[in-house]
């Protein structure tokens, strides 16, 4: 056998390198794309963005209160519109009747057998 030329030498090792550099990427990406990493990064990044938006809802509302009261209490009416409804209807029915004067309570038989003995 031959020695090989110097440039096919240095080439195939070169290429040896190279397909070295490319498999540690692919199972670097591989790793970096497995379901599991995934899960993690969206989980970290959800809880950052909620802590950020926490955050700035609260610095919203020390910086207007009053605005964020009417806000919560506009929020609160709406999802109880139905019960509030119900019982302004009620409410007005109420107006709307009179009164009824109460009638006298009725007296047991046993009394008024009572009082006939007595009287008679």
């Amino acid at each position: 056998m031959s020695k090989p030329h110097p440039a096919v030498a240095a080439a195939t090792v070169e290429a040896e390198r190279a397909r070295a550099r490319l498999m540690e990427s692919a199972q670097a990406l591989q790793a970096r794309l497995s379901p599991k990493v995934l899960a993690r990064d969206a989980w970290e990044g959800t809880k950052s963005k909620g802590a950020d938006m926490v955050e700035d809802a609260v610095d919203a509302v020390r910086a207007r209160p009053y605005a964020a009261t009417g806000v919560v209490t506009a929020l609160a009416l709406f999802l109880a519109r139905e019960p509030l409804i119900d019982l302004a209807g009620k409410l007005v029915d109420g107006v709307k009747k009179k009164p009824e004067a109460k009638p006298a309570p009725k007296r047991s038989a046993r009394k008024k057998s009572t009082e006939s003995r007595n009287n008679g």
